[in-house]
C-alpha cells in the first residue's frame, strides 16, 4: 500500500483540528483545548524555532565557503534583494488596486463600528501592537542598519535575531574563503556535518506535524468567539485573501516562465511548508521545513537556499505588504476617508515596502508595521486604537494566509536565483528520516 504523502496527512490533521475546535466551542469547553491540546502545537513550534538559527548558521557558512569566489556572493546578494524588492512592490500594488476597486470600508454601519470599538479598542493585543510600533518609531533613522550587526553572537542566536545571525554567518563564510581552502576545510566540514544533522532533525520533527497542526488549528478556532463581527468584516477579509491568491498566481507564472517548471509540481513539493506556514503564522518557525523542501524536493543548491531563504524569511514579506496596503486603505475608508489622496497612497506603497523589510517573521508582526504605515500618511493618533480594533478580529486568520504567501515567495525567489546561477537541479533526491536507520537500530 502506498504511503500517504506528508501534505495529505497535514491537511487531514488541519481539517480534524478545525472540526474539533468548533465542537469544543459548541460545548463551551475551550479551556480543555487551551490546557490539553494547544501545548502540543507550542512544543512543535518550539522545536522548529530551536533548529532555525543553527540551520541558518550552518547552511549559510557552508554555502558561502562552497562558492570559492567572493564576487559570486555579491552577484547572488544583489539578485536576491532586487527580486525581493520587485515582488514586494507588485504585492503592494495588487493590494491597493483591489481595495480601491472593491471599497470594503465604504458604508460600514455606524453600529458595527461602535461594537467593534467597544470590544477591541482597549484589548491587550491592540495596546501591545501600538506600544511596539511606538518603540520602533522612536529609534534613530539608522537604527535598522545598526541592528544588523551583533555585538554578541550568542545573544543574537538566543534571541533569534535572524539578520544578526545572517550577518555573522556571512562574515565567517567570507573569512573562510580568505584563509584558503586547506586551512578552512576542518571548519567547513564541521558546518557541513552540522547542516546534515539539522536537516535530519527536520525530518524527525515533521513526523509530528499532522498532530501538531491538529492542535494549532483547534486552538485557533476556539479564539473566534464573536462570529457576528467576523461576518461583518468578511468583505475586507475576502479582499486580502483574493490579493494573496493573485500573488501566488504571480509566483506560479514566474516559475513557469523563468524556471520552466510545472506550477503544480512546485505546489505539490512545497505544500508541507505552505500548510505549516498557515498553521504557525510564522515564516521563521517554518524556515527549516522551507529549506528542506526547497533543497531536497525542488532541487535548489544548498549554497543558494542557505543564503536566499534566511534573508527572505527576514526581509521578504510580500503577503504582509499586500495586507498592509489593503488594511491601511480599509481603515481610512471607514474612519478617515478624507485622507485617501493619491499622494497618501504613494506614501503607503513606499512605507509598506520599507516596513516589510523591518517586519519580524513572527505572528501578527504585520499589524505592528501597519501602525507605522498609517502614521506615515498623517492618520490621526487618537483614531489608531479604533483603526486596529476594526481589523483585530480577523487578523489571525489573515495572518495565517499571508504567511503562506511569504513562504511561497521565498521559495520562488530561491528557484529564480538558482536558475540564473545554474544551481537548480533536476530530479533531486529527497532524504527520509530512516535512511540510515537499518544500520544503527
Amino acid at each position: 500500500m502506498k504511503k500517504l504523502a506528508l501534505h495529505w496527512k497535514i491537511i487531514i490533521g488541519m481539517i480534524l483540528g478545525i472540526i474539533f475546535g468548533f465542537i469544543m466551542n459548541s460545548m463551551s469547553n475551550q479551556q480543555f483545548v487551551t490546557d490539553w491540546i494547544a501545548p502540543f502545537g507550542k512544543i512543535f513550534i518550539n522545536l522548529l524555532k530551536l533548529i532555525a538559527v543553527p540551520l541558518i548558521l550552518a547552511s549559510l557558512i557552508k554555502g558561502i565557503s562552497d562558492l570559492k569566489d567572493i564576487s559570486k556572493i555579491k552577484s547572488m546578494g544583489l539578485r536576491t534583494i532586487a527580486i525581493y524588492v520587485g515582488t514586494t512592490l507588485i504585492a503592494i500594488v495588487i493590494g491597493l488596486t483591489i481595495v480601491n476597486v472593491v471599497k470594503p470600508g465604504a458604508g460600514m454601519p455606524e453600529a458595527t463600528i461602535e461594537k467593534i470599538k467597544l470590544k477591541y479598542e482597549n484589548d491587550a493585543g491592540v495596546t501591545d501592537k501600538l506600544e511596539k510600533a511606538s518603540a520602533q518609531q522612536n529609534a534613530g533613522p539608522l537604527q535598522a542598519l545598526v541592528d544588523i550587526f551583533p555585538s554578541n553572537i550568542f545573544k543574537a542566536m538566543g534571541e533569534a535575531k535572524m539578520l544578526q545571525v545572517i550577518c555573522f554567518a556571512l562574515f565567517v563564510g567570507i573569512s573562510l574563503l580568505l584563509i584558503g581552502e586547506k586551512k578552512a576545510k576542518p571548519m567547513v566540514d564541521i558546518f557541513d556535518s552540522l547542516n546534515e544533522v539539522i536537516m535530519k532533525m527536520v525530518d524527525l520533527i515533521m513526523l509530528f506535524a499532522p498532530y501538531a497542526v491538529f492542535a494549532l488549528m483547534a486552538n485557533v478556532i476556539i479564539a473566534f468567539d464573536d462570529t457576528e463581527i467576523l461576518l461583518k468584516l468578511v468583505q475586507y477579509a475576502l479582499c486580502v485573501v483574493v490579493g494573496l491568491v493573485l500573488m501566488i498566481g504571480f509566483y506560479l507564472l514566474l516559475i513557469t516562465l523563468v524556471t520552466k517548471k510545472s506550477p503544480l509540481w512546485f505546489l505539490k513539493n512545497m505544500s508541507p511548508a505552505q500548510l505549516l506556514a498557515f498553521s504557525t503564522s510564522s515564516s521563521a518557525a517554518t524556515l527549516p521545513v522551507t529549506m528542506e523542501r526547497v533543497e531536497e524536493h525542488i532541487g535548489v543548491d544548498k549554497e543558494v537556499s542557505g543564503f536566499v531563504l534566511p534573508v527572505g524569511a527576514t526581509v521578504n514579506m510580500d503577503g504582509t505588504s499586500l495586507y498592509q496596503g489593503i488594511a491601511a486603505v480599509f481603515i481610512m475608508q471607514v474612519i478617515w476617508p478624507e485622507g485617501l489622496t493619491f499622494t497618501n497612497q504613494v506614501v503607503i506603497v513606499l512605507t509598506a515596502l520599507l516596513a516589510s523589510i523591518g517586519s519580524a517573521a513572527v505572528p501578527s508582526a504585520g499589524m505592528v508595521m501597519l501602525v507605522i504605515v498609517l502614521e506615515s500618511v498623517g492618520f490621526p493618533a487618537e483614531l489608531l486604537p479604533i483603526g486596529l480594533a476594526l481589523i483585530f478580529a480577523v487578523d489571525r486568520p489573515l495572518d495565517m494566509c499571508r504567511t503562506v504567501v511569504n513562504v511561497t515567495g521565498d521559495a520562488t525567489v530561491s528557484m529564480i536565483v538558482a536558475k540564473s546561477l545554474g544551481k537548480l537541479h533536476d530530479n533531486p533526491k529527497a532524504k527520509e528520516w530512516d535512511d540510515n536507520y537499518e544500520t544503527v537500530k
